[in-house]
């Protein structure tokens, strides 16, 4: 196997071309890992969940990490990397033009809300909702692949 590290640029291209990662935080010393649905646009993932455990860690410590893979011809794989930070998007001012946004994004792909359990009929308008929206700022990326 021959192992390559990729460039800043097909980082970005692998996290826009996938829709589902490991998304890793971690409260009062212990780790938790959690697979997610996301969309990548400007430097950040969004995404949005039903209130919850990850929801709970990453309010308590909004450093986070995530990995991205996809499997390729034979035994080869890219992985992607990230170290980000959790930003809730509220329903409140200062956040409304996000929140927006991350609906946009998110809903630009087929069946988008799967696996949040309830699908958001229109655009959030009120924190009473039981949707989470939220978005990772890619603060760092990494990456490397693997071919026989």
């Amino acid at each position: 196997m021959m192992i390559r590290t990729l460039s800043a640029l097909e980082c970005t291209k692998l996290l826009a071309a996938n829709r589902t990662g490991h998304l890793a935080c971690a409260k009062d010393g212990q780790p938790y890992v959690v697979c997610f649905n996301y969309a990548y646009a400007d430097n950040h993932l969004y995404a949005f969940s039903l209130l919850g455990k990850k929801i709970d860690w990453m309010r308590a410590n909004p450093l986070v990490c995530v990995q991205i893979e996809e499997h390729t011809e034979g035994r080869g794989w890219r992985s992607v990397i990230v170290d980000g930070r959790y930003e809730e998007l509220t329903d409140r001012i200062g956040h409304k033009v996000q929140r927006d946004h991350a609906w946009a994004v998110l809903s630009k792909h087929a069946q988008w809300w799967e696996p949040g359990a309830l699908k958001p009929v229109t655009p959030p308008t009120s924190d009473s909702l039981p949707h989470v929206f939220f978005r990772i700022l890619v603060e760092k990326v990494s990456g490397r692949e693997a071919s026989e």
